[in-house]
């Protein structure tokens, strides 16, 4: 087997010793924690946001979440429609890698279309942390992950390793939130945002124990429920009653280093929405997303043998992989995250340091309109930094990674297409 973190070490044991005596549960279906006998449980509540620089954007977004909350998981990208562009921005050395910080509002131009924009807001990168990851908990996965893992462990302790490890290594209360989503054929939260390490321990345990059920992989529509929430299970260790109970996604949530990690193959087999639809989303939404691809474990391995020719029907091929790693590159582009194909266990580690370095360096941007955008018209973004305040700006020594567009509002149905 495979060397696996330290540690993870006595998790991995201790749960093979348990699935060997309790029943295989299905993951939209998981076993639900006995709850807590003691009355001291920590309970999770969202992040608020805790600085004075915020309170403008939220006055000027009110009337967006308002809207937002009760159009959440549509067939349509959900429209938000404000006076005040914002979003993140990281700089980094092309040459070293290395990301810079320290720098302040006069270091950074904004342009939208090709005109120069006053930055209204600005704020320096701060340590606290709001993330959603989202795994890819399917057979599929199973089969992907057992590349790598072969005949000592399950497969899918391959795409839960990145989950476990960033959980146990980098969300560090008081300030932290994390919360934890798993899809099949449908998404499936684990967990709400919380940094209890008690909490965490059972998200990690629960994933753990249970063994995938479906073969689907509803990627695009666990993607838009993440982004967006929706009608979907009930939080798994809320231990509620209902089946199923309304979740909100990362819109609304009011933190200023808020991300999706995304650990999954990049291959949809059944959602209601399309690519397209998905890709939307993504570009609405704004939030950056880090990807951790887990198929190009399974890919490396067998790629010799995906001729189409030769490949029995329902079985992925090249095309299929090759596809998938394209709908990943764009997500994390358009979204202003980042994408890592995993083909060895042994890099997880180091592309968690990234994720995690890359999100507490992240500078927060705003700029107010004169004129609102045109409904469904793409906004070109583009941002230049002067390092060294000498007046010029450093394009061929720094990049400077953010989405590279915005959306207008989406158009409401009955009422024409935008141009």
């Amino acid at each position: 087997m495979k060397a696996s973190l330290s540690t993870l070490a006595s998790v991995l044991v201790f749960s093979l010793v348990l699935s060997t005596a309790a029943p295989i549960l299905a993951q939209s279906r998981p076993q639900r924690p006995d709850p807590p006998k003691s009355g001291d449980g920590k309970k999770n509540s969202r992040p608020t946001p805790k600085t004075e620089e915020e309170l403008k954007l939220e006055a000027l977004e009110k009337q967006r979440l308002e809207e937002e909350k009760n159009s959440i998981y549509v067939d349509d990208p959900i429209s938000v429609d404000t006076d005040i562009v914002s979003f993140d921005a990281v700089v980094v050395n092309k040459k070293s890698g290395a990301i810079i910080t320290g720098l302040k509002k006069e270091n950074f131009q904004v342009f939208e279309d090709g005109v120069k924009k006053d930055i209204s807001n600005f704020t320096t990168p701060e340590a606290p942390i709001t993330v959603t990851l989202l795994l890819e908990y399917s057979k599929w996965t199973e089969t992907f992950g057992s590349a790598a893992g072969g005949y000592f462990e399950p497969g899918v302790y391959e795409a839960i390793r990145p989950v476990a490890q960033f959980l146990t290594r980098f969300i560090k209360p008081p300030d932290d939130y994390a919360s934890v989503i798993a899809f099949d054929i449908r998404p499936t939260p684990i967990t709400d945002f919380t940094n209890d390490p008690q909490r965490i321990n059972q998200t990690i345990n629960l994933l753990l124990r249970n063994r995938p059920a479906f073969r689907e992989n509803n990627l695009f529509d666990s993607l838009k429920f993440t982004l967006y929430g929706g009608k979907g299970d009930s939080v798994v260790l809320d231990n509620e009653k209902a089946e199923k109970s309304d979740y909100q996604g990362m819109v609304a949530v009011k933190s200023k280093r808020r991300a999706v990690i995304l650990v999954a193959s990049g291959i949809d087999t059944f959602s209601k929405i399309n690519y397209s639809d998905a890709r939307k989303a993504v570009q609405q939404a704004g939030i950056p997303i880090y990807i951790i691809s887990t198929g190009n474990l399974f890919y490396k391995k067998y790629e010799q043998y995906m001729d189409p020719g030769r490949t029995m029907p329902g079985m992925p091929d090249r095309m299929t992989f090759l596809q998938a790693k394209n709908q990943m590159n764009t997500f994390a582009k358009e979204s202003g995250g980042m994408h890592f194909e995993m083909t060895f266990e042994s890099e997880i580690p180091a592309y968690l340091e990234s994720i995690n370095g890359l999100l507490r360096s992240q500078y927060s941007l705003a700029y107010d309109l004169e004129k609102k955008h045109e409904p469904g018209k793409r906004y070109k973004l583009e941002v230049k930094v002067d390092v060294d305040g000498d007046g010029t700006t450093d394009e061929k020594t720094f990049v400077v990674q953010h989405r590279p567009y915005v959306l207008g509002p989406a158009v409401e149905k009955g009422k024409g297409k935008a141009e």
